[in-house]
């Protein structure tokens, strides 16, 4: 059963991430490190004890649907209910709507816990921290006055619907609208898809953020607005009036996260509500929707990220647990009696090492991806403008090589288990099905690549990813002057790794300059991947570094840089030559 490694998670966050000089720097009032350490290891408690015990459960009776209406699994209500009485949704909200105004990287650590315990079950605050962003960012004072409090307790949801049947990626192709009535209010129709938690039973309100087009919009994205629509219209007491024309009409039949209902809503079809269309208010300014709801889907992107390490983490977890039970041939090193347990053998060994340097090293990005986002709230002028750009640089990686990783590690996690990681009683297979849809949602990962080489890369002409490479650059420094035999040869295969980014970064970049956009997309993906290794192994050799004592660390650094960096060649070269082939047999493909 899943434990919550809360040292690690401590660890990474003071002395990788950045949150240990912000507390002695007072950047975040008088947060202490023993209250960051209480927050962790209740939050660890809860997700052990009270989330991961109905994983399994959850994903075998799934979400259902009646009517309308969609049940969750059994046990889910209460647990939500125990959930928010912990304060758990608050946690980095705004104080003045009752939030506790942590730093990012507090909430994102805990939303680590709660997925690994049940990622199906970790969506729902994810998606409602992500609305409360949002209408903080964007709303009427009156909206907010109305609708934060409630969602900063957790009482109500929120939910983000932007994808329908004919635009998937494409937002500008969607056809919702929105009709203005004259008294500040409006008409929404239409249809989304792939709405997360868009109907449950856990509260008794729900509140959608809806992207629209108003009446004589203009085309493409250029022509969206977002509106607020509540299940249940909300009177001017704070009481909930009547039912909105809102309603889920099916859910999907999914790989993998079933506790979590992902439902097809209808809005405004007149069978429900009082009146035909669903009533709700503008969030934002008229057409200028996608920008608003950026705000919502950029902190969705790294708190997928971090689905894609708590993922990770809980299927590593399982994998070293069998790993000692099983036993299976007589390794050379084993002296008891009979077959040795298979983590004696070499083979089980690189498995295991691969899936906890690979779950430390994206971890390692995430938290310094909300790190930046917090800086960027603390900072002014120049400080916060380089923050902000750190966040956004880092966020694409955050979300794609962490997801990627997700599905990687449970995936060998499955081979760990060999035969019995096929069958579900195991339960090793249902963090492979769980993690897939983390690489597809929020911006499948070859858009997050797309954005990291075309719009994040040129940030203030390159300074951005200059300054981050010369402080990865600083580390590896660090670790080469340590001449610590207990390293091997990291300090020289993590200097080769900087090269090859660097080297990459370059080429991109006089791509772009030179107009080649076609071998810039083509090398996109292979870049991130190389981005995440190379930077992952860095933050590892910090993570050791900060902890000379625990020889553990030195060992798994030495491991990643000697076993798994070696890859970043490889792809240095797809990024720099390897357009011309894709593009070239790119040709066959077309019918």
């Amino acid at each position: 059963m899943y434990q919550a490694p809360v040292a690690e998670i401590a660890h990474t966050l003071k002395s990788v991430a950045g949150l240990g000089e912000a507390l002695q720097a007072g950047r975040f009032g008088d947060l202490s490190e023993d209250l960051v350490d209480a927050i962790l290891q209740e939050a660890g408690r809860f997700a052990a004890e009270e989330i991961a015990p109905l994983h399994a459960s959850g994903d075998k009776q799934g979400a259902r649907l009646a009517d309308g209406v969609v049940t969750m699994p059994d046990g889910y209500v209460d647990l939500y209910r125990n959930w928010i009485a912990g304060g758990w949704n608050s946690l980095a909200a705004d104080p003045d709507y009752g939030g506790q105004g942590l730093p990012a990287m507090l909430s994102m650590a805990v939303a680590e816990m709660w997925n690994s315990g049940s990622m199906g079950f970790g969506l729902a605050p994810t998606l409602t921290m992500g609305a409360i962003e949002a209408l903080e960012a964007h709303a009427s004072d009156e909206l907010k006055q109305t609708y934060l409090p409630k969602l900063v307790s957790g009482e109500w949801t929120g939910t983000m619907n932007l994808t329908e049947p004919q635009a998937g990626s494409d937002v500008g192709a969607l056809n919702a609208r929105a009709e203005p009535v004259g008294d500040g209010s409006y008409r929404v129709f239409g249809q989304k898809i792939f709405i997360t938690y868009g109907e449950h039973d856990m509260t008794d309100n729900i509140v959608h953020l809806v992207l629209a087009r108003l009446p004589d919009a203009p085309a493409g994205t250029r022509g969206i607005s977002l509106f607020l629509v509540p299940k249940f219209l909300v009177n001017a007491d704070g009481s909930l009036g009547a039912r909105n024309d809102v309603i889920c009409h099916s859910i999907e039949h999914k790989l993998g996260i079933n506790c979590s209902p992902t439902c097809t809503m209808i809005y405004g079809d007149g069978k429900h509500g009082d009146t035909p269309g669903a009533i709700g208010w503008l969030v934002g300014q008229e057409n200028r929707g996608l920008a608003c709801m950026f705000t919502m889907m950029n902190s969705a992107r790294l708190a997928v990220g971090i689905e894609g390490v708590a993922v990770a983490e809980a299927a590593r977890q399982k994998a070293l647990e069998y790993a000692n039970e099983r036993r299976q041939g007589k390794a050379s090193g084993w002296s008891g009696n009979g077959m040795s347990p298979i983590v004696h053998h070499p083979d089980v060994q690189r498995d295991l090492l691969t899936m906890t340097g690979l779950t430390r090293a994206a971890r390692s990005i995430a938290y310094a991806c909300a790190h930046a986002i917090d800086m960027a709230r603390v900072s002014e002028g120049e400080d916060a403008k380089f923050w902000h750009e750190r966040a956004s640089l880092l966020t694409p990686v955050a979300k794609a090589f962490s997801t990627d990783v997700g599905s990687q590690v449970a995936s060998i996690g499955v081979q760990v288990h060999g035969g019995m990681g096929y069958i579900e009683e195991t339960g090793a297979a249902l963090f492979m099905r769980d993690a897939r849809i983390a690489q597809i949602y929020e911006g499948t990962n070859g858009i997050q690549a797309i954005d990291l080489v075309m719009r994040k890369l040129p940030q203030s002409e390159g300074a951005c990813i200059v300054a981050y490479l010369d402080e990865l650059d600083d580390v590896v420094g660090s670790l080469s002057a340590s001449n610590d035999p207990a390293f091997g040869v990291s300090a020289k295969r993590l200097q080769e790794a900087m090269a090859n980014l660097r080297a990459a970064t370059e080429a991109l970049e006089a791509m772009l300059k030179g107009g080649d956009i076609d071998g810039a997309l083509a090398g996109a993906t292979p870049y991130l991947r190389l981005f995440g290794l190379a930077a992952g192994g860095v933050y590892l050799a910090k993570a050791a570094l900060a902890d000379t004592e625990n020889g553990e660390r030195a060992a798994l650094c030495r491991f990643f840089a000697e076993n798994l960096t070696g890859e970043t060649v490889g792809l240095r070269h797809t990024v720099e030559a390897g357009s011309a082939s894709l593009l070239a047999a790119g040709e066959f493909l077309v019918a």
